[in-house]
């Protein structure tokens, strides 16, 4: 069942523009949407529609087009349906905090229907049988978006330690890719989100300077004793 709970109560909705929690429905389709998150580590949140919210996946190394790939995707607390539009800043001290940015949107349907109806695709339909395979644990779909299109699967893990974690998985189809699939390669250059990625890179990788003493001079090394 759908619950906005967790959601509002880890946010100050005075101190961060993310929308308030309050269920919602997009029609006659179903809505998904991937956003690009760079939090304390970057990621990518991955939103089906469902309930009036959106079940929500946060995918450390992004979605891809190639079925080798197996991504991992940690279920997390589900989002409200306005979240799907959201962009901009998560202020410092607020859960999550960081930049977003949407990186594909579109509308998705159950690959499987109804027994019956294998012709007719609803938002209706559909929900019941992706709530279904949700509990079971082996979600099987069709993205319509911009960048990731065709058949995907979400599945469970099933060990004990594993807790939330899934695994998103590209099903063979004329979508799919054999190539290696890096989703930072279809991202947009000049964004905010992108700029923070690149300095956090930058000072990963610049060398840490000795550290000086209050003269300001540079320590120096002592030299080994002889024996």
């Amino acid at each position: 069942m759908a619950t906005l709970s967790n959601y509002n109560k880890k946010r100050n909705f005075g101190s961060t523009a993310e929308p308030k929690g309050k269920l919602a429905r997009s029609g006659k389709q179903l809505k998904f949407v991937i956003q690009r998150h760079a939090a304390s580590r970057l990621h990518y949140d991955f939103r089906l529609e469902m309930e009036g919210v959106l079940k929500s996946w946060a995918v450390p190394k992004g979605p891809s087009l190639n079925p080798a790939d197996k991504r991992l995707a940690m279920m997390v607390e589900d989002h409200p349906y306005d979240y799907r539009t959201f962009e901009g800043t998560i202020p410092e001290g607020n859960y999550g905090a960081g930049e977003v940015e949407i990186w594909d949107e579109g509308t998705y349907e159950a690959l499987q229907k109804e027994t019956g109806k294998k012709s007719v695709s609803s938002a209706g339909s559909d929900e019941a049988v992706l709530l279904k395979e949700l509990r079971q644990g082996s979600l099987k779909f069709i993205l319509h978006g911009k960048k990731l299109k065709g058949e995907f699967a979400l599945v469970k893990m099933r060990t004990e330690d594993d807790g939330n974690a899934w695994l998103l998985i590209k099903h063979k189809d004329e979508y799919a890719v054999s190539t290696k699939y890096d989703a930072e390669q279809f991202t947009n250059k000049t964004s905010k989100v992108t700029k923070v990625v690149k300095a956090k890179a930058a000072r990963k990788a610049s060398p840490k300077k000795p550290a000086r003493p209050a003269g300001g001079q540079a320590l120096k090394k002592k030299p080994a004793l002889k024996r």
